[in-house]
């Protein structure tokens, strides 16, 4: 059903020509230069009803306000010990994207412990890959598919899950808050592969945890979920745990397929670099520099089933450049104050 009809997208319009200052700069940060489209996506999460739409949208807006979400991609988890820590146990990567441009995102899901650093930690470095998808990578697929391209698409490897997973409930249920109350339709459908018995389980307890339209997106596949992968993604962008699985192909490649979820990636790398950057500015929110140079960080290694070394480097640069606008000045809140309210808990 279509809830984003013409004269509902202008009264959230008209809404957001009424907000402060601030909350009209962070709106802009939020849209990336798709203003409609950024509405239609709160509109749809509320099924067509502009009121709660418009109050979803200004509890978004505030909730950045207030947790200095728009500056989090200038304050990477440090020591990289810690962040390396997160990253081995909170495992996501990028995969590659789809047919259609959309990013493919691979999350470990059976075997993510979230067992190495504190709840904020998890929470931050989730938001983070959320900001660095819908700042950088969206926005660079929009512009070369040449229409936009607002959502992602999820595969979850389940192997490794056991029930103890279920002990991890209450910060997957922060991050599947954060999700739903403030990143409204970003992900268009979430694959699940490699699903134990044990999964059926789980799912009982996790279902009724999940918004209603979060559960119409899920599709769990048979096995590794391969076969129908491919039919919306090359064989490039499966993600390691898929192409593992299977075909002979995969087999003799086995030795030379690198894991998405390492920080070792090229995407961590890319990601980190970037975040690193941000920090060493101090402006966040970017500026241009009255002088004539700027340092860009790069990674020291890529990995050619990804991207080729010089690309990598191109991809830095740009995303460096992307990110540098206005001069701001950060907040300094640390995510550790970042909060969800019992009103957006509530809300549904």
């Amino acid at each position: 059903m279509d809830y984003c009809d013409p004269e509902s997208i202008d009264q959230m319009i008209s809404f957001t020509e009424k907000l402060d200052e601030r909350l009209k700069k962070c709106f802009e940060i939020l849209h990336q230069g798709y203003p409609k489209e950024t509405l239609e996506r709160f509109l749809k999460a509320r099924d067509g009803n502009v009121c709660k739409a418009n109050k979803m949208l200004l509890d978004t807006l505030n909730w950045r306000v207030e947790n200095d979400i728009d500056n989090i991609l200038a304050r990477p988890i440090e020591p990289i010990e810690v962040y390396t820590s997160v990253r081995d146990s909170q495992l996501i990567g990028l995969s590659g994207y789809c047919k259609q441009g959309r990013p493919v995102f691979a999350l470990g899901v059976g075997l993510s412990a979230y067992d190495k650093a504190s709840a904020d930690e998890y929470v931050q470095s989730h938001i983070q890959m959320n900001e660095y998808r819908d700042r950088v990578l969206l926005p660079m697929m929009s512009q070369k598919f040449g229409t936009y391209i607002g959502p992602c698409l999820k595969v979850l490897d389940m192997t490794g899950l056991k029930l103890s997973a279920l002990s991890r409930i209450k910060i997957l249920t922060m991050i599947s808050t954060v999700d739903d109350l403030n990143y409204p339709e970003k992900t268009e459908i979430y694959y699940i592969v490699n699903a134990p018995h044990i999964f059926s389980a789980c799912w009982k307890v996790v279902k009724p945890l999940l918004q209603e339209r979060t559960r119409r997106k899920i599709q769990v596949l048979q096995g590794s979920g391969r076969d129908e992968l491919l039919k919306v993604m090359s064989y490039d962008s499966l993600p390691h745990f898929v192409k593992q699985q299977g075909s002979s192909s995969s087999r003799r490649n086995e030795g030379k397929i690198s894991s998405c979820f390492s920080f070792d990636h090229s995407f961590h790398q890319e990601v980190y670099a970037y975040m690193k950057n941000q920090a060493d500015t101090g402006k966040p929110n970017g500026f241009i520099s009255k002088l004539n140079s700027f340092h860009v960080q790069v990674p020291d290694e890529t990995h050619e089933e990804n991207l080729e070394g010089s690309n990598v480097i191109v991809r830095t640069i740009k995303n460096t450049l992307k990110g540098m606008g206005d001069e701001e000045t950060a907040l300094e809140n640390g995510v550790a104050e970042l909060h969800v309210s019992n009103d957006q808990l509530n809300q549904s």
